[in-house]
């Protein structure tokens, strides 16, 4: 048990209260993806700092099919540029069906590479040589998204290939516009095999956090792409990325996504996290119906609407350290203080910062031992960040650890876990070092 183990408890709390839902249905159309149990249910987030959460069915493995669409997009923006990718698909919303025929009049450009068409172009993009054949590229930057080697499920795509012929029409009729650069039965094989290829929930959220990450996958620490990629991405998948739906799950979630109809769905939080559901049952728009209604519901609970919260600046955590490190610490008292952690936060705390706040008690106090917590330097709370820290911190002293708060502001309120000295019973006079001095002492059983 853990402070941090909060984030888990919201994702096993959203499952817990959508697991029983019962509309929609697995694809059918692709015979082996009506196989899928259609009870699995699985949420996983990855966040900025690399750390991964995870419930219900989060590790089991399932294929990509369009959710593959913007990491392969990446692949041909960083591959050939913008310009030169917008020559063959467009980036404007079709307001129609994933398998529609929808192509730009005079020109017979796929309106976005979110759809089907679109989407058979984009990946017929992708540079295809001797040395590096495209699929094998394809399946090699979305190992690097995910942090792992990924591999194709073979019975899925022969299952798909057998079942596809819309989506050849659909190649065939782009290419008597003009505007699919290789031959159709190549471009819809290849994309098919993208379709195909296996990944979990845990994996979809670490992709979707190297996004948000602005191209940097947050757990490795590799950059997959560039920065500038990632952005129009993501913009491409706010307007785009839930097909027909995508202006009301904007409206409602705020968050650039991608579904499936596998089951999975990812969702984006730039500079915050990576999110992702896996649950086979599908609506009306090949979405999963319960990830949908799991992700509005952590939109709302959380205040994740991109249009509700800018970026938060500079770091949340400044501090990770022992007390008697601090440089006010006399050093005649660092032999007892040594055993008591210090882990201060700054600016406003959020769903994100809050999260990074437990991650670092979690790691904090010498060998598992007591921690002060400073929020001297933090200027605000919000309510869904106290409840959290709230919890984290029962969690943290329910595991047999110790914590004092500084909290001069009283911006975390009572703590009922956290009976130590909190700083506020100090003298007016006290300096921030007094503060925290004065709560090591206490845990350190000098008081």
């Amino acid at each position: 048990m853990s402070a941090a183990d909060a984030v888990t408890d919201s994702l096993a709390g959203l499952r817990d209260r959508f697991a029983a839902v019962r509309e929609g249905r697995p694809a059918d159309y692709i015979p082996q993806l009506a196989l899928a149990d259609p009870d699995a249910f699985g949420l996983a987030l990855v966040s900025m700092d690399g750390h991964r959460y995870s419930a219900g069915e989060a590790e089991v493995p399932f294929t990509l099919q369009s959710v593959s669409k913007p990491f392969v997009y990446a692949l041909a923006l960083s591959a050939l540029g913008l310009d030169e990718v917008s020559r063959w698909v467009g980036a404007e919303p079709s307001g129609e069906a994933f398998n529609a025929i929808s192509l730009e009049p005079g020109t017979g450009r796929p309106a976005n590479a979110m759809g089907n068409a679109g989407a058979i172009v984009t990946t017929a993009l992708v540079p295809d040589t001797p040395d590096e054949p495209a699929f094998d590229r394809i399946l090699h930057c979305l190992g690097r998204f995910a942090g792992r080697g990924l591999d194709v499920d073979e019975e899925v795509f022969a299952s798909e290939s057998a079942t596809g012929d819309r989506n050849r029409a659909l190649a065939y009729l782009i290419r008597s516009t003009g505007t699919l650069p290789v031959d159709p039965v190549r471009a819809v094989d290849r994309y098919f095999r993208q379709c195909a290829i296996r990944v979990t929930a845990v994996d979809l959220a670490t992709m979707a956090a190297t996004l948000a990450y602005g191209g940097v996958n947050p757990v490795t620490r590799e950059r997959v792409v560039s920065a500038e990629v990632a952005a129009g991405v993501l913009a491409v998948m706010a307007t785009c990325g839930m097909y027909d739906g995508s202006g009301d799950w904007l409206l409602r979630v705020g968050l650039p996504a991608k579904s499936g109809v596998s089951g999975g769905l990812i969702a984006v939080g730039p500079a915050r996290f990576g999110v992702a559901t896996y649950s086979p049952p599908l609506d009306a728009t090949g979405g999963s119906v319960r990830g949908h209604a799991a992700l509005e519901a952590m939109s709302r609970r959380y205040g994740l609407h991109l249009m509700l919260n800018p970026a938060l600046p500079g770091s949340t955590v400044t501090l990770v350290t022992t007390a008697d490190d601090l440089p006010s610490a006399p050093s005649g008292e660092r032999g007892l203080r040594g055993r008591v952690g210090v882990v201060a936060a700054q600016g406003a705390i959020d769903f994100t910062a809050a999260e990074r706040v437990l991650y670092a008690l979690d790691e904090s106090g010498p060998d598992g031992g007591p921690v002060v917590l400073d929020l001297h330097d933090v200027t605000a709370i919000d309510s869904v960040a106290r409840g959290m820290l709230h919890n984290g911190l029962a969690r943290f002293t329910a595991d047999g650890r110790r914590a004092a708060v500084v909290d001069p502001k009283d911006l975390l309120g009572p703590v009922d876990a956290v009976r130590e000295r909190t700083g506020r019973d100090l003298p007016r006079h006290a300096t921030r070092e007094d503060a925290v001095a004065g709560c090591a002492r206490a845990l350190a059983g000098e008081d």
